[in-house]
């Protein structure tokens, strides 16, 4: 138990010694919400690895799950139901950039990315629709492009992102096209990072 806790202080002890600095891997988690473009509520997790390829620009490769109830537009049922995006996953390039030269410990950024996404299944909930004749609609699989901004306060983040995904054709269990859904949101993120230092920090002398 004492050896653990001794890792585990020369860890923390490292990360906040050093500043953040290139050639540095950095590892990070967010949290947060996820906001329909056309209204509705989701959550959202984002792991992400990065490597510092200057002091105050990181390349890395987000991991992202996205749950949220939205509605869908269904092109032979009346306006009354809801539609429920079970969930999707994405896989995305990005790169961030840091407002921050070593003068505190608050970093602004700005970030992009670009990636695959994959869609989950919709559920149709009404009580005056026949699930069986709807089957089970699937919607496609998307490329898209993303864009975030935000703030690091030491290890901390907050953040705002957006994802352009494009709208995507619901098809029945037959193959036809029986609806739309509307995939692009918003997401609000809290998160944390480990290793790559920390904002505001000195180097230790050689």
């Amino acid at each position: 138990m004492k050896k653990l806790l001794v890792i585990l202080f020369l860890f923390q002890f490292i990360s906040t010694a050093y500043a953040q600095r290139a050639d540095s891997f950095r590892f990070q988690m967010d949290l947060g919400a996820a906001a329909p473009k056309d209204g509705g509520i989701g959550a959202l997790v984002n792991l992400e690895p990065q490597i510092l390829v200057m002091d105050n620009l990181a390349f890395g490769l987000r991991l992202g799950a996205t749950g949220m109830a939205k509605d869908v537009v269904y092109y032979e049922i009346p306006d009354d139901y809801i539609g429920e995006l079970a969930g999707n996953a994405s896989v995305l390039g990005t790169a961030n950039y840091y407002f921050n030269y070593g003068k505190g410990r608050v970093a602004p950024y700005i970030g992009a990315g670009f990636g695959y996404y994959a869609l989950s299944n919709i559920d149709i909930d009404d009580t005056d629709i026949d699930e069986d004749e709807i089957g089970d609609l699937k919607a496609n699989f998307a490329w898209a492009p993303m864009v975030r901004a935000g703030v690091e306060l030491g290890k901390f983040r907050i953040g705002a992102e957006y994802n352009f995904v494009p709208s995507s054709d619901l098809q029945s269990v037959n193959g036809e096209v029986v609806g739309k859904a509307i995939n692009e949101y918003f997401g609000f993120t809290l998160g944390y990072f480990v290793g790559g230092g920390r904002w505001g920090s000195q180097p230790m002398k050689q």
